[in-house]
């Protein structure tokens, strides 16, 4: 037992020296290989063999609307909070509770932690985890920081990832000279990326993105610090 215990204990100790080594080690080197596109590279490697669309660009390099928009539509609160929006997660809760559509309560900081950490599933230790990478990188990385990791590592659709891609793959420009529609556009896609395609847009979608350039109207502009 005593043996046991010990074995515990260095394995606790290694994983959070690990984990704060990496985080601190991320916190200016690309985030170039996550979990997520490991996945998605052995589920798709038969239709798409080796492409996978994903080019990491600096936050100066990315359309302030592109932040308007993710932030109108996945985090509202993404400046002030400290990693938890406990505000949207309640409102989730109460929702799901009275049996409305199911809704999550992640903000940009845990949807981050999430992807550059942790692998896809939906299971209490993931979740877990995630909290726990997401108080480290609210605790060592810049809210700047946060968002270009965000912006560059997220799922926008079939082998792509990040807003770079989309960019230059569907709409033939970089992600600096994106424009507010198409920031909406890349914006409505994030919740089911693999199902919303920006080749081929819906009415829904149309319609989704109208909503998200009010909203980013309402944001205003986004200052992020340095």
């Amino acid at each position: 037992m005593r043996y046991l215990l010990r074995l515990v204990v260095y394995l606790s100790l290694f994983f959070v020296t690990y984990s704060v080594c990496s985080v601190l080690l991320l916190r200016a080197v690309p985030v170039t290989v996550t979990p997520l596109k490991v996945l998605r590279f052995f589920e798709n490697f038969t239709q798409y063999g080796f492409s996978v669309h994903s080019n990491w660009v600096p936050f100066d390099r990315i359309n302030p609307s592109v932040v308007q928009a993710v932030i109108a539509t996945e985090d509202n609160n993404f400046a002030t909070h400290n990693g938890f929006d406990w505000e949207a997660i309640n409102q989730a809760l109460d929702e799901n509770r009275e049996g409305k559509r199911l809704r999550g309560g992640s903000t940009i900081s845990q949807q981050t932690a999430k992807n550059v950490f942790c692998f896809p599933s939906r299971t209490w230790l993931r979740k877990g985890f995630e909290a726990y990478y997401t108080v480290l990188i609210e605790c060592c990385w810049s809210k700047r920081r946060i968002m270009e990791t965000y912006l560059n590592v997220i799922e926008t659709g079939r082998n792509m990832y990040g807003v770079e891609a989309p960019a230059r793959e569907v709409y033939g420009k970089s992600a600096k000279e994106l424009n507010r529609y198409e920031a909406s556009m890349i914006a409505t896609v994030l919740p089911n990326p693999l199902r919303m395609r920006l080749q081929n847009p819906s009415n829904y979608m149309v319609r989704r993105a109208a909503r998200v350039r009010t909203l980013m109207n309402m944001v205003g502009e986004v200052d992020l610090g340095r």
